[in-house]
């Protein structure tokens, strides 16, 4: 066995120059039981950040819980090696945003963006495009960016090992989360913004069974090796329902050295039980609770995302004020107009149609323009949009807590419409008689 261990040690260095977190995980599943156990009770010794997966993979969970994803070693030698990343203050974008105090600006939304877009499909849910469209990944990370993004948050949401299960895809999980990574990348580097890993609700955890908490941890601990290895800056965990998720979550972010930042969804799924509409998570955690002790524990920003709406999701964001919640709090509403009646996007769909019939509930620019409106006035410096969000929202939410993105110079001007302007402006312009001011109503 001390044989084993020792060889095992030598060669996982070996193992992170070809392949990363994957080869040493495949290998690790073939090791003996007493072997993997030696090895987590080694002695840490310093590594590079290259080396930030083999770290992770040392822990307490037992990787044969996991199956292995067959990806062939020369497909895993065809990507490119990362480029160094600090996660000090010093050199990190986002913690020396987040010390400035100044709103910080983060697009989420992609995986209704690109299902309008024709690249993703409802139900599954599973960002496929990186691999097959990658081109219009960084089209749509260009377009958040450009309408007043601070962050690019890598498409990794449901990119983790039980959605690609799913689809009978499962040996395409590294690629897939490494081609996300680098296109996310890409951006960063093209505009000076900060990158972001991206992990989410896995659809496994179950509170009461033990064996998927393990199973729950070792998918984060994957997705959060290859996004320290990709250069991301922090890694954002999103939409948990579940406190106990989010607990797994944030100490896999801390195993990678990364500033975490964690959001909450309050759901209001079919059961009856209206959980959400009470401000607890479905483990029966109210979010003040979570939130507060997710901060004691480290995290960065804690917050809220998805579900609510921008004016549904502003009452449990006051709730948490009242509270004394003092810490940095997140704030990302999906891009639909729910109600005090319905405050979730699925209370909005007809049974049968779950998600594919909200385009009539779309919210407007103006609904995120007083949503910034209303987190300046509850301090919250950690603002975004969610699913069912476009470019316009952004830039609509950008502008209102105090930002000038590139396409703000685009923003609505109908003093010059030929029928709804101005006189003033028209005529200056030498336009005046072509309009039809006359038939403007007004």
């Amino acid at each position: 066995d001390v044989i084993l261990t020792g060889c095992f040690l030598a060669l996982q260095q070996q193992l992170l120059q070809i392949g990363g977190g994957m080869m040493y995980h495949k290998l690790a599943s073939r090791v003996p039981q007493v072997a993997r156990m030696r090895l987590s009770r080694a002695p840490r010794v310093p590594m590079s950040s290259s080396a930030a997966s083999v770290s992770m993979y040392a822990g307490r969970a037992d990787t044969s819980r996991l199956p292995t994803a067959k990806v062939s070693l020369p497909a895993i030698q065809t990507l490119n090696k990362a480029k160094p990343f600090s996660s000090g203050v010093e050199g990190n974008k986002f913690l020396t945003m987040l010390a400035s105090g100044k709103p910080i600006v983060c697009a989420e939304g992609y995986l209704f963006e690109l299902e309008k877009r024709g690249y993703v499909q409802i139900g599954p849910f599973v960002p496929e495009v990186s691999l097959s469209h990658p081109e219009a990944v960084k089209q749509l990370h260009r377009e958040f960016v450009r309408a007043g993004s601070d962050i690019v948050q890598a498409f990794t949401y449901y990119a983790n090992r039980a959605k690609l299960r799913l689809i009978g895809k499962e040996d395409r999980l590294e690629a897939l989360n490494r081609a996300a990574l680098r296109i996310a990348r890409e951006v960063t580097e093209e505009t000076g913004t900060s990158l972001a890993g991206n992990v989410c609700n896995t659809t496994m955890y179950n509170p009461s069974d033990p064996e998927t908490w393990e199973e729950v941890r070792l998918m984060f601990r994957e997705q959060i090796a290859w996004a320290a290895e990709e250069g991301a800056e922090l890694i954002i965990g999103e939409t948990l329902g579940y406190y106990g998720e989010a607990v797994i979550a944030l100490e896999e972010i801390q195993r990678s050295g990364l500033p975490a930042v964690i959001t909450f969804s309050l759901s209001n799924w079919t059961d009856g039980s209206k959980k959400g509409d009470q401000f607890m998570l479905q483990d029966g955690v109210t979010i003040v609770d979570a939130c507060r002790q997710i901060h004691a524990k480290g995290a960065k920003i804690v917050g809220l995302n998805c579900h609510r709406g921008p004016e549904t999701i502003i009452p449990p964001l006051q709730a948490l004020r009242d509270a004394g919640c003092d810490f940095p709090l997140a704030a990302l509403p999906v891009g639909y107009q729910c109600t005090a009646d319905k405050p979730t996007m699925q209370e909005l769909s007809s049974p049968g149609k779950m998600y594919s019939d909200l385009d009539c509930h779309t919210a407007t620019r103006y609904d995120f323009e007083a949503f910034g409106k209303e987190c300046e006035r509850l301090g919250i410096q950690y603002v975004g949009t969610c699913c069912g969000a476009a470019a316009h929202h952004v830039r609509a939410l950008a502008m209102a807590v105090g930002k000038s993105p590139d396409s703000g110079a685009f923003v609505p001007d109908i003093t010059k419409h030929f029928v709804y302007g101005k006189e003033e402006v028209l005529e200056d312009a030498g336009n005046l008689k072509g309009s039809f001011l006359s038939k403007s109503g007004s």
